[in-house]
């Protein structure tokens, strides 16, 4: 018997991708869940009435949501056994701790981006902060994204500020962050992150790291063309999923890369 694969907010963008992208590993649509108040004509399979009834006929759940349902979602993954697969970004420090306390329970793989290549770029980032003296080395993170998305900066640019902050020895939190300057806001303070949010058309997502030295600047480019290169990450992570530990995993782990 093939993976049953359950996908929250079935009839949206990345929810109608995700089915394609099960259907095309094999595996079987179990069904998904709508939005409040959300239509479901032309959805590409079952439709079920909450969380729970997901969960239950599912071997694993997808949710690329909203942050507002993500504490949710993970309780309930909790409560059924499942795994649970996170792609939502802009969560608060209350929803993450409901997603740790569910992977004691269950596995569940949470990641700012579910795309390889963003991966790559992530521990090329750590090694390249690792390399280069934050004293010498200004970090900056520019992402763009479509005129839609809700959060700034984006969970793949807090993602890249975090690896910086890794590979020089540090946190996100205990460097600083740098964003929104307008006027007369000071000279930039050294050894913090800074980062740059812009918004317009539809951009599925850019994101820029540049070390910026006296003498040289280094960039490190990641651009996402198709959202199907997300849905495929996903999908690739339900199936890996099969027979893990309860735990927090992230891409490295589907990727081999920890």
């Amino acid at each position: 018997m093939s993976l049953r694969i359950g996908i929250a907010g079935i009839a949206g963008r990345m929810g109608r991708l995700l089915a394609e992208e099960v259907a095309a590993a094999g595996a079987t649509l179990a069904g998904g869940t709508l939005r409040p108040g959300g239509a479901g004509q032309g959805v590409p399979g079952p439709v079920l009435p909450d969380a729970a009834s997901l969960f239950a006929a599912s071997d694993v759940v997808i949710d690329f949501t909203h942050a507002s349902a993500a504490a949710a979602h993970a309780s309930a993954a909790a409560r059924a056994g499942k795994p649970l697969v996170l792609g939502t970004s802009g969560l608060s420090a209350e929803d993450e701790a409901a997603v740790v306390a569910a992977a004691e329970k269950v596995p569940v793989v949470y990641a700012a981006n579910f795309a390889p290549g963003v991966n790559l770029v992530l521990a090329i980032a750590e090694r390249m902060a690792a390399a280069l003296p934050a004293a010498q080395y200004d970090a900056e993170i520019v992402e763009m994204h479509h005129r839609q998305k809700v959060d700034a900066p984006s969970g793949t640019a807090l993602a890249l500020g975090r690896a910086v902050a890794r590979g020089r020895g540090t946190t996100l939190e205990a460097a600083g962050r740098e964003s929104g300057r307008d006027g007369h806001c000071g000279a930039r303070r050294t050894g913090t992150i800074g980062f740059a949010a812009l918004r317009g058309g539809q951009v599925v997502g850019e994101h820029t790291l540049l070390f910026a030295a006296a003498s040289e600047h280094i960039a490190l480019t990641h651009r996402s063309f198709d959202r199907r290169v997300y849905a495929t990450g996903a999908v690739r992570a339900a199936l890996w999923l099969q027979g893990r530990s309860p735990g927090l995993y992230d891409m490295r782990h589907v990727l081999g890369m920890a």
